[in-house]
């Protein structure tokens, strides 16, 4: 059953990126929001981790967040607005956020 893993923490501050790409599975998506935009800063551990994930799961950033933090979404994810984050939230079978 694919999940859709949703982020709004900071990478350098705790571990739950790191937990988070422990757990996840073929099919599943992982969605950036808030700080947890910040894995997404060019040249950084966290970006490296993003992109050696297997192509099978899905890379989001929501598009308003990263604007606020002046960041772009490299080639690996895509941006998404609010209305297409409602969408994912009804596209998998299950949403865990890590709070």
């Amino acid at each position: 059953m694919a999940t859709l893993h949703i982020l709004s923490h900071s990478p350098f501050t705790d571990s739950r990126l790191a937990s988070c790409l422990r757990l996840l599975g073929a099919g599943d998506a992982l969605l950036l929001t808030g700080d947890a935009v910040y894995a997404l800063q060019p040249g950084t551990t966290n970006l490296q981790a993003l992109k050696l994930m297997p192509t099978s799961v899905s890379l989001y950033a929501l598009d308003e967040d990263l604007a606020a933090r002046a960041l772009q979404a490299p080639e690996r994810a895509q941006a998404v607005d609010y209305p297409e984050f409602v969408e994912l939230c009804t596209r998998y079978a299950k949403v865990n956020s890590w709070l």
